[in-house]
């Protein structure tokens, strides 16, 4: 049986999913998570400070040793928006390989978008017909994708926002104010109504801020239930939010940013979104289990 890892480096976290196949699916060995705001760390030229950089290395060197600990037969670290948007990206990549001997790949938004998809679809135990949608909400990025299971993705497109740049930038209070809000909803309206989308048949949210809203809302993320968790989310500061609910206090912050992308994204699909288990590291692991994977005896 093969076994598999990735490392995903992304703007709010570094994350680690190891995972083999069963029976034609995969089997989540061990999943593993750090807040690194590898995307609120770049300073006003886009560069990356030293500390950083290696707090970051420094995860990930414990991160491929967990994997390697569990016999992978391939891993493969990448990172997404907040090293495309970094002028030092490669000195993250020199400082990891000096820490453990391994690579990082920086994935374009094209690749980001497809194997996002290719893990949404893939964790789905019985995709409906037609097309679907996925809605990737990163800290850096958000990646809309529109495709089928069998032909994969026929249309993508990459918006420069997510919830950690809009929590910097746009929800500076803690918790955010309704002005706050009120502003970030009118921005996203005007920035996702220049989409011109497919509309799918089902559509589906991955990313940190939809995984997290399992326990808020549910796996139907209406507008509705968008709304009923962001009210929940605002009504006190953050760390007393995430004391109550369970959830990282870093989750918490970012969460109301992601809930309003989110609901755009769905205005913009023409579609209710439903929570997908899988995401960027399943599609990643799906592919290197697809490559390892010795042939069926004929």
């Amino acid at each position: 049986m093969a076994r598999c890892a990735c490392i995903d480096i992304g703007s709010n976290t570094t994350r680690l999913l190891v995972a083999e196949n069963d029976a034609e699916r995969m089997l989540e060995l061990l999943a593993e998570r750090a807040f690194t705001r590898l995307g609120s760390a770049r300073d006003e030229r886009g560069e990356i400070g030293a500390q950083k950089i290696a707090e970051v290395a420094a995860v990930v060197a414990r991160q491929v040793r967990l994997a390697r600990d569990m016999k992978v037969d391939s891993l493969r670290i990448v990172a997404t928006a907040a090293l495309r948007q970094a002028v030092n990206a490669a000195a993250l990549g020199r400082a990891i390989e000096a820490s453990c001997g391994a690579r990082m790949e920086l994935l374009g938004e094209e690749e980001e978008a497809r194997l996002a998809f290719v893990g949404a679809v893939g964790m789905l135990v019985r995709p409906p017909a037609g097309q679907l949608g996925v809605v990737d909400v990163g800290g850096g990025s958000t990646e809309l994708v529109v495709g089928t299971k069998a032909g994969g993705v026929t249309w993508s497109m990459s918006l420069p926002v997510g919830s950690s740049v809009l929590t910097d930038a746009d929800l500076p209070s803690d918790p955010p104010t309704e002005a706050e809000l009120a502003a970030l909803r009118d921005k996203l309206a005007a920035l996702f109504d220049t989409v011109s989308a497919p509309q799918p048949a089902a559509a589906y949210a991955v990313g940190g801020s939809a995984t997290s809203l399992h326990r808020l809302v549910g796996v139907v993320l209406s507008h509705d239930a968008l709304a009923c968790g962001l009210a929940t989310l605002v009504t006190d500061p953050a760390a007393e939010v995430a004391l109550r609910l369970g959830l990282h206090t870093e989750r918490v912050r970012l969460l109301p940013a992601g809930i309003l992308l989110l609901d755009a994204a769905a205005r913009a699909l023409r579609a209710p979104l439903e929570l997908a288990g899988g995401g960027l590291r399943e599609g990643v692991v799906f592919e290197q289990l697809a490559r390892v994977t010795p042939p069926a005896p004929t």
